[in-house]
C-alpha cells in the first residue's frame, strides 16, 4: 500500500517534468537504498559505470527494473510502478552514466598475480571457473563496481557487506565456537560455511547461541600486507573483470 501511494505521489508531482528528472525522484524512493543516492553503488551495483551485467540497451534496463533478477536482491517493480515511471528510471540511469571513469593507475596483469598468490583472494573468491565460492563471485565485478568502491572494499571490507555474506557465529552446547559465512539465517536455524569450506547447519534449540553480524570474514589487513602500488595493481585487475557478454 505504501509503495502504491509513493508511486501515485511521483505521478502527481512529476507529470510535467522531463523523464530524467521524474526518474530521479523515483530512483531516490525505490532504488537509492541499494544503489546509493547518486546511483554510484552500495549494496547494489554502481549504475554510473554505463555498463550493466543484464545488458546495456534501454530495453534491457526496462526489463530488469520491471521483472527483477531472479537469485539476486534486485526486486521486480513492474507491478508497483507504471511503465512511464520505469521508462523515467531508465532515462535517469542513462543521465548519470559517466563516459569517463576514474583512472585505473595499476597494472592489471600484476594485479592478477597478486590476486592468486600474495593476496590469496582465490581462497574465498571465484573468477570464472577458478577459485572458491566462499565469498562473492568476482567474475563480473568490474562491470558492477567503481574503482573507488573496489578500493574501499579491499581496504575496509566491513564498510559494505554483500547480502548473505555476513558472518555467523555459533556456539555449540559443548562450547565449540564455529564462525563462517552466512548461507541462511532465521529465527530457528543457521547455515554457514567456514573458511575451510565445510558446511554446517544448526537448529537454534540445539546450540547455546547463534548470531549473525554485519561484518566480513575478509581480513582488513590488505593495507599493511600490500604496498600502495600493489593495491593499485589489484584494483586494476578487479576493474578489468567484465565476465561474459
Amino acid at each position: 500500500m505504501r509503495l502504491t501511494m509513493l508511486a501515485a505521489l511521483i505521478a502527481a508531482s512529476c507529470f510535467a517534468q522531463e523523464p530524467a528528472e521524474r526518474g530521479r525522484l523515483a530512483f531516490r524512493i525505490f532504488c537509492a537504498p541499494c544503489h546509493g543516492i547518486h546511483a554510484d553503488g552500495g549494496r547494489g551495483p554502481d549504475l554510473t559505470l554505463g555498463t550493466y551485467s543484464a545488458g546495456d540497451k534501454d530495453a534491457d534496463l526496462f526489463r530488469v527494473i520491471s521483472r527483477g533478477v531472479p537469485g539476486t536482491e534486485m526486486e521486480a517493480y513492474g507491478a508497483r510502478l507504471p511503465d512511464i515511471d520505469i521508462q523515467a528510471l531508465v532515462a535517469y540511469i542513462r543521465s548519470v552514466a559517466r563516459s569517463n571513469q576514474a583512472p585505473v593507475h595499476g597494472n592489471a596483469a600484476a594485479g592478477e598475480t597478486i590476486f592468486w598468490n600474495k593476496g590469496a583472494c582465490g581462497q574465498c573468491h571465484r573468477v570464472g571457473t577458478k577459485g572458491s565460492s566462499l565469498g562473492p563471485d568476482l567474475t563480473s565485478v568490474g562491470r558492477q563496481r567503481s574503482v573507488a568502491y573496489l578500493t574501499t572494499s579491499l581496504l575496509k571490507p566491513d564498510a559494505d557487506i554483500t547480502p548473505r555474506y555476513g558472518t555467523v557465529t555459533v556456539v555449540t552446547r559443548d562450547g565449540k565456537k564455529i564462525v563462517g559465512v552466512e548461507r541462511n539465517f532465521d529465527n530457528f536455524s543457521a547455515q554457514l560455511v567456514d573458511v575451510s569450506g565445510k558446511y554446517y547447519s544448526f537448529e537454534r534449540e540445539d546450540v547455546t547461541s547463534m548470531k549473525r553480524e554485519p561484518k566480513s570474514l575478509m581480513p582488513s589487513t590488505y593495507g599493511k600486507l600490500l604496498s600502495p602500488g600493489e593495491v593499485d595493481d589489484l584494483v586494476a585487475y578487479l576493474s578489468s573483470l567484465r565476465g561474459a557478454r
